[in-house]
């Protein structure tokens, strides 16, 4: 029985009962040591009736090892790998050590254990002490935690807090465990606590805090003889001294067997007993541990009764012995496992040892565990004798630490090599000032390491520095990187990325003409489909900035079916801001928004920033368009108003295009005016009808012309009919000429657009007095807004037609077929009706097979069908 946990227990129960029914969960149980976590995932077990039961667990001594807690809590559910999609079991496989190195990619580890653990629900999975998980074992969790939706899956991961390192679980519910109520801490103590004084009772349930375990330790330590004076020290440490009491009273022989368990990371008992005896401990010492509670043998494992004994014995024995067990434990198990030991057994500079650990390394990398490589070349760089080869170790544990996203960590490790480094040291340098947001440092941390003696590695750096200054729009910069880039063998893809930031600046600043055709010049070098993502992906931006919006759509399209298809989670939110803009602008709201929420997920689970603040100005638009004042404001929050941020034009953009809506002209206009007054930010020119017309509205002309101008230049150097129509809108608002209005809505146009034109025109039709054709554009514009959800254009429609004498009622836009549907069921029926299957699909959006059978299972009778086979010709 829990005292004092009802609630808790009670919430258990309900996720239990849940996943009998199918649903999933997944809760972080935090707090001190002691305080019951231990128990509330034992009791969850206990009322696991008809679910299968994973046990896991972190261990301190396999922190640094990668995927060893997932090896742990998957067991024999591994060998079930034949059943996953082909790239989720090679993941997997490489990952625990069973299949070939080098396809350990992160994110489909963390794929493959979600529907892993969907095909084995119902099932419990709890992992204990998850602060000491392994942080790619921590990461493949997470991953899967967050995705879960009804697989009939609970998760329960227990913290202990305070303590590092810690476990951040972003998205995840959690439950903290507090300490217990006076009534429930007496009752535990009355019942498994006699023989005590009524003084004695008072003084540890004071000295306890109402930790459960302090309680029993406490009180155990008042009935064993010898003097006890712990009441000053922290409870964890008040109860881990009663432990080593304990162990203390143990033969010498016992206390020899609990350390090499303590150092050891299998739980393998036949692993303990083959180390113990290399130091004259055998079977028969097991017992006296047994009886007193503190390590228990069940099957073929060890486990101790507490993690806190485990770390009471390993931290209160002497270095000596420690390294000994460590020393006996690398003999038994060879392999990575044993070098750890092997290292932990080596106090002294040793190039064997060292050499053995860069090795491990190498294999971690092979399985996708960054922090583990990263640590091993740290260790493996305090051994090495050679100054060289240290530093050439610590730049490889730097650059691991980057990829883990330890920025921290990685500074200092950079901070300890040496000059024969100092090109890969700059680059690594330059992604922790990226890290800070600080752009500038990282180019010129770039630029100053440049060398045209060593041309490979410097296009390398280069590359990185002009993408670097293009943020942060120093294109002088670029300009003079792009040159000497073109002095350098192989500098080619530095010169084109280069070329296309002086082009977009040039056509930003005004020279329309020449940014254009330095453009076309580029685009003309397209490309093929063999090319490397990230140089398909800057030419679909180029297209986008030239205004071919159906030919970037096409190109980031299939750049976005390719990163599913092969699971490149770190490449595809850069993928999905173009898509999504190029949805946004064709009229494909839903769709743009589905895209961009995605992307703005998987970029939270790979840890890449960068497109965040693009998808969320996405979004800020989104939101403008459909009169959400307050989530257009708290998505533009993150830009700054003024200055020359990336994203600060799109944010004011979306800020304004909100306030043209609602009828705020002027706020719309001072806002993009003093941004446009700084240094020309990104995404200028698609603000510039925003600020035409606002100034236009407030009878501002002269400042409306030079912007029009522009736009007009550029749409003519696009060749592109739906930005003619743009311009031709911008021209008629400026001259108020009718002839121009007809022009603008007749010329092939995106929907917004048209929409837009079509408003302008049906009021300037009602000035003329000409209401029956008024009316007629002005329903048009209604209708297409209501389409769109564009609820405050649709309401400035329907106020102008009533002003022409036509009450048009508000109308609710009747669902098509896709809006009937959730932003994942959308997807999961769009890709069955191209004849996917569940696995394949569970594949492509990063879900388990029964979540998407789940959506499919909603989505067929909100789609009036009854099999797959009817979903292709609903062309959703």
């Amino acid at each position: 029985m829990l005292h004092g946990r009802t609630d808790e227990t009670a919430m258990i129960e309900r996720l239990l009962s849940g996943a009998r029914e199918g649903a999933s969960a997944a809760l972080v149980v935090r707090g001190p040591a002691g305080i019951g976590k231990t128990a509330l995932l034992e009791a969850a077990a206990a009322r696991a009736e008809g679910l299968t039961v994973l046990r896991g667990a972190g261990i301190e001594s396999e922190h640094e090892l990668p995927y060893a807690g997932l090896s742990l809590l998957l067991g024999r559910t591994a060998e079930r790998l034949d059943g996953l999609p082909e790239g989720q079991a090679r993941a997997l496989a490489a990952a625990l050590g069973t299949g070939p190195a080098g396809e350990g990619d992160p994110f489909l580890v963390g794929l493959a254990v979600l529907t892993l653990l969907a095909e084995s629900g119902p099932l419990l999975c709890l992992v204990d002490d998850a602060q000491w998980l392994d942080q790619a074992s921590a990461a493949a969790l997470l991953f899967a935690a967050r995705r879960l939706a009804a697989e009939g899956v609970v998760m329960l991961l227990a913290v202990r807090e305070p303590h590092a390192p810690g476990f951040p679980a972003a998205g995840l519910d959690e439950l903290r465990l507090d300490g217990l109520a006076d009534d429930s801490a007496q009752a535990l103590l009355a019942e498994r606590a006699g023989g005590l004084s009524a003084r004695e009772r008072v003084e540890v349930l004071a000295q306890s805090a109402g930790n459960p375990l302090a309680l029993l330790e406490l009180s155990a330590a008042r009935r064993r003889p010898g003097p006890y004076s712990m009441g000053a020290a922290p409870v964890q440490s008040r109860i881990q001294q009663g432990f080593a009491e304990r162990v203390s009273a143990l033969p010498a022989a016992t206390r020899t067997l609990m350390l090499v368990a303590a150092a050891d990371d299998t739980g393998e008992a036949a692993t303990v007993l083959a180390a113990a005896a290399q130091l004259g401990a055998g079977p028969a010492d097991l017992e006296p541990a047994e009886d007193a509670h503190l390590l228990t043998a069940t099957g073929a494992r060890l486990a101790f009764g507490h993690p806190l004994i485990r770390s009471a014995v390993y931290q209160r024995a002497p270095l000596a012995r420690r390294m000994a067990a460590h020393r006996a434990l690398a003999g038994v198990l060879g392999g990575d496992r044993g070098v750890w030991h092997l290292a932990a057994a080596t106090p002294e500079p040793d190039e064997e040892v060292a050499a053995a650990l860069a090795a491990t390394a190498e294999r971690a990398r092979a399985r996708g565990g960054y922090a583990a490589v990263a640590t091993a070349y740290a260790r493996a760089a305090e051994l090495t004798p050679d100054p060289a080869v240290r530093s050439r170790r610590h730049v490889a544990a730097a650059r691991a630490a980057t990829d883990a996203g330890q920025f921290e960590r990685a500074g200092e490790l950079l901070r300890l090599t040496g000059m024969e480094q100092r090109v890969s040291a700059a680059k690594l340098r330059a992604v922790l000032a990226e890290s800070r947001d600080d752009a500038q440092d990282a180019y010129r941390i770039l630029l100053h390491e440049t060398d045209a003696s060593a041309p490979g590695d410097s296009v390398v750096l280069l590359r990185d520095a002009v993408a670097a200054a293009w943020r942060n729009n120093d294109f002088a910069c670029v300009e003079m990187m792009g040159g000497f880039a073109g002095t350098l063998a192989g500098g080619a893809p530095v010169t084109t990325l280069a070329a296309a930031a002086l082009a977009t600046d040039r056509i930003e600043r005004g020279e329309v003409a020449a940014g254009m055709a330095a453009l076309r010049d580029l685009l003309a070098g397209a490309p093929g489909e063999d090319a490397d993502v990230r140089d398909r992906l800057l030419f679909a931006r180029m297209r986008l900035i030239a205004g071919d919006v159906a030919g970037a759509y096409g190109e980031v399209s299939w750049l976005e079916r390719d990163c599913r298809e092969h699971g490149a989670l770190g490449t595809l939110p850069a993928v999905q801001v173009v898509l999504a803009r190029c949805q946004l602008l064709t009229g494909a709201h839903r769709d743009a928004r589905l895209t961009a929420e995605d992307g703005l997920r998987i970029a939270a689970d790979t840890g890449h920033t960068r497109p965040v603040q693009e998808l969320r100005a996405i979004l800020a638009e989104l939101a403008a368009v459909e009169g959400d004042e307050e989530g257009c404001r708290e998505l533009s929050a993150e830009a700054p108003e003024h200055g020359a941020a990336p994203g600060s034009m799109p944010a004011a953009a979306a800020l304004s295009l909100l306030d043209l809506g609602l009828g705020r002209h002027e706020p719309a206009f001072d806002r993009l005016a003093a941004v446009l007054a700084g240094a020309r930010p990104a995404g200028t020119l698609a603000a510039l009808p925003i600020l035409v017309e606002a100034a236009v509205r407030l009878g501002r002309h002269t400042d409306a012309a030079d912007p029009a101008t522009t736009y007009e230049q550029w749409a003519r150097e696009s060749g592109q009919p739906w930005a003619e129509a743009v311009a031709l809108r911008n021209r008629a608002l400026l001259s108020d000429d009718l002839a121009l209005y007809a022009r603008a809505v007749h010329h092939e146009s995106l929907p917004m657009d048209r929409a837009r034109a079509a408003l302008l025109y049906g009021e300037r039709l009602r000035r003329e007095r000409r209401m029956s054709e008024s009316r007629t554009w002005l329903r048009t514009a209604a209708e297409a807004f209501e389409t769109l959800g564009a609820r405050p254009w649709a309401e400035r429609a329907r106020g102008e037609l009533r002003a022409t004498g036509e009450h048009r009622a508000v109308r609710t836009h009747a669902p098509g077929l896709a809006e009937r549907l959730t932003a994942q069921e959308l997807q999961a029926v769009r890709l069955a009706a191209q004849g996917l299957s569940n696995r394949e699909i569970g594949a492509r959006l990063f879900l388990s097979p029964r979540t998407v059978g789940y959506h499919l299972y909603n989505a067929f009778p909100k789609l009036g069908v009854a099999s797959r086979g009817e979903l292709a010709g609903l062309g959703l």
